[in-house]
Order: structure tokens, then sequence, then C-alpha cells
């Protein structure tokens, strides 16, 4: 098998037109354990990481926003206040089971949003639709990152904007080590908190296959956008992408 038919899935290979189910298997499997596994993981920090994006996402009242990986609705639920009544925030995840669980979570809270399954690399929407295009640790697990970013370039309207959230490289050596060690407690406590190590094992190794940061501004600017920039957030665990479409 070429190169070219194969993809990265963590650390191993597997054949591209896989990636999309294998990686679907990983969130059917946590979705339960999610939010809860994701306080744990981060220490609570994702949470003020998913603030930041919002706020760099400079979102007003009457935009329209596509919030893609959109999981169980943290962006959303900060993006739909900032829209108002005149705006629309849609979610879309390729995963059913996390999209169901980000729409009743929605419903909890008294939002309504419209909810699409789609594939980042083929979104189901006209040109020049979004004012915003947002998306929280979602980037690593698609199969064409390149392909996603022209897709979503595609569905922004001239000045609209990407804000991309993902976890990224540290700066420092002594972050570096600490985060290291850190992650590789993650597994483990998959198993414990959610009967599942091997979701967990691959988060850590897609975190670790991920571009750095440099490498992801030059996929944005390949991909079209202007004005790229990016910030740093715990020294670089995570950093927040931003382009723009001219």
């Amino acid at each position: 098998m070429r190169d070219d038919d194969t993809t990265h899935f963590g650390f191993s290979r597997i054949p591209v037109a896989e990636k999309a189910r294998k990686v679907a298997e990983v969130f059917n499997s946590v979705t339960d354990r999610y939010d809860l596994m994701n306080d744990l993981m981060s220490l609570g920090t994702h949470r003020i990481m998913k603030q930041i994006t919002v706020e760099m996402a400079t979102v007003r009242e009457g935009y329209r926003v596509l919030d893609l990986a959109s999981g169980t609705g943290d962006l959303a639920a900060r993006l739909a206040p900032a829209v108002g009544d005149r705006g629309q925030v849609i979610m879309s995840d390729i995963n059913a089971s996390m999209l169901e669980a980000g729409r009743d979570r929605m419903l909890d809270r008294g939002l309504v949003l419209d909810c699409v399954q789609a594939d980042a690399e083929s979104l189901p929407f006209a040109d020049d639709t979004f004012h915003c295009v947002t998306m929280a640790f979602g980037l690593r697990n698609v199969t064409d990152k390149s392909k996603a970013l022209r897709a979503i370039w595609r569905t922004l309207r001239p000045r609209g904007q990407l804000v991309v959230l993902e976890f990224s490289k540290p700066r420092h050596l002594p972050v570096q080590h600490a985060y290291s060690l850190f992650k590789r407690a993650w597994p483990k406590l998959g198993e414990w908190v959610a009967d599942d190590a091997d979701s967990y094992r691959y988060l850590v190794e897609s975190i670790d296959m991920h571009p750095d940061q440099e490498t992801l501004e030059a996929m944005f600017r390949d991909a079209g956008f202007v004005r790229v920039r990016h910030h740093d957030l715990l020294d670089g665990v995570a950093a927040v992408h931003v382009g723009q479409k001219s």
C-alpha cells in the first residue's frame, strides 16, 4: 500500500477510507463520559480555553456561525447569546452520537440550535454562507486537514473568520516534559473513568501527530486564508488559530 493511500490514526497508519470510521468508534465509545474526562484531563482549563476562543471569534448580533466538531456544544453554548435572536449558530459534527448529546445538552439549557451531521471535508453549505466558523479540538481528527480548510474557506463570507482551538506544541522544555508526563496518565484515567483506555491512548497519539503552530499557519495560508495568526495557550499546549477570507 502506497503512503498516499494511508493516513495517520495516532501513531499507526491505516487506509484513508478507514479513518473516519475509526475516529467515529472512538467518540461513540467516550460520549457518555466526554465532558467529565475533558475536565479531568485539562484540570478544568479547557473551559477557559474555549471562552478565549469565543472572544477571539468576535461574533456579533445577527451573525451566522458554524461550529464544527461541535461535540457536546461548549462553543455553541457560548456563541448563541452573542449572535442573539437575529443570528444563527449551527452545531455540526461527523459523529451522530456526539451531535445528539450536544443537542440534548443545549435543550437542557433552553437553547434550540440547528444541528447538521457533516464531514468537515465536504460541507453541505452554500458558498459565502457564514460570518464565522469555529472548531475546538476537532481538526486533528480530520483525515485531510487541507481539504477541510478549503471547504471551510468556501463556506465563509468575504472577510469571514475561521477560529480553531487545537492542541499544539509547548514552547519551553520544562512545560514539554511536564506535559508529556501528564499525558501518559490519560489512558489510565480513561480506563478508570470511562472504561476505555484505547480511545484516550489514541487521543494522546493524535495530539503528538498534529502539526505545530507554524505548520498549521502555513496550511491556513495554503487554503486561501489571510491575516493568519495564532495565540498560544499554556505555553503552546494548545493554540487558537485565526484566519480570514479575503
